[in-house]
């Protein structure tokens, strides 16, 4: 029973880690395909705030302030019951009520398989289509340092 319950947790995880980072105009585009949406009730109606965004140096070390950073959340409640929690970066409040839709949706057995396979899997595959890109992008302007040795 324990290891289930891991296993949909990594899962959920990772589709709201997809949730989180997606593009929001493919998002909206992907939401507005959606063929079977339920009703919901907003539990937390989206709302923006500020967090304080924390860091190391080099991974270790003492942490220190990077900066604030602007996050909404939202919070949902399908008509089935189930709940959905969304918080995503900047102050996009259709992103995070899509969102928290969308993490109730992939929890209820009625709408997870659509769901998954018509947002989350484009979703994974854009952002993955994008670092690919950025990766390309960086090493183009990769700088090779040499030191040429003078004497003898």
């Amino acid at each position: 029973m324990q290891e289930t319950e891991k296993v949909e947790k990594t899962n959920r995880q990772k589709w709201m880690s997809v949730l989180a980072k997606a593009d929001t105009e493919l998002l909206n585009m992907l939401w507005r395909d959606l063929q079977d949406k339920p009703s919901w009730t907003n539990i937390r109606a989206p709302e923006t705030g500020m967090v304080m965004v924390r860091g190391k140096a080099g991974g270790v070390g003492t942490t220190f302030n990077v900066g604030e950073m602007a996050l909404t959340r939202a919070t949902v409640r399908l008509d089935s019951g189930i709940s959905g929690v969304a918080y995503v970066q900047g102050r996009s409040a259709s992103k995070a009520e899509q969102s928290a839709v969308l993490d109730a949706m992939l929890q209820d057995d009625r709408y997870a398989t659509a769901t998954y396979t018509n947002i989350i899997k484009p979703l994974e595959k854009a952002t993955k289509k994008q670092k690919v890109s950025a990766s390309k992008k960086a090493a183009n302007t990769k700088v090779e340092f040499f030191t040429m040795v003078r004497g003898k």
